[in-house]
């Protein structure tokens, strides 16, 4: 296929994104280009697959918690602890969803190095979307593929 070609295939897809919603202060929109100009972190990640067996992948990207801290999270001051109330749910393009919980990527509580990978090995992710990469997992159930939608929900009123 000539340059030329291979060019103007690549312009017409789209350029894929990511939504922040839910309890914000500042929801957004991102994209891979946009997630490079945080922090970068890499991870060398062996996940054990069930039915192909052990994985082997370097993924770079900016931590999670960075990412969602500024979007700025409706935590209440006045309630102790309130961090600790609020979920995370991951969409994917690949079907898949995974629920964390703020606790597990905050750095006063579980510190994971929850990635949102913008390159796999040597594979920029611009056009697939960024994945939800967790190094800690030996299962890469959680991992999801092409991001769509990350919600930060902290509105549970009632723990009864």
């Amino acid at each position: 296929m000539s340059q030329s070609l291979v060019a103007a295939s690549t312009a017409a897809r789209p350029m894929a994104s990511l939504v922040l919603t839910g309890d914000l202060n500042r929801p957004a929109r991102l994209t891979v280009p946009g997630l490079l100009a945080w922090p970068q972190h890499e991870a060398d990640v062996s996940f054990e697959c069930a039915t192909s067996g052990i994985r082997h992948h370097r993924f770079t990207g900016p931590l999670l918690h960075d990412v969602l801290a500024a979007a700025g999270p409706g935590f209440d001051p006045a309630r102790r602890k309130d961090r600790l109330r609020f979920l995370i749910a991951v969409s994917g393009t690949d079907g898949h969803h995974a629920l964390l919980s703020w606790g597990e990527i905050d750095p006063d509580f579980g510190q994971a190095p929850v990635l949102l990978a913008v390159r796999i090995d040597d594979t920029p992710l611009d056009r697939a979307g960024p994945q939800l990469v967790l190094p800690q997992d030996r299962c890469g159930a959680r991992h999801i593929s092409g991001i769509t939608a990350i919600r930060v929900d902290g509105g549970y009123s009632s723990w009864t």
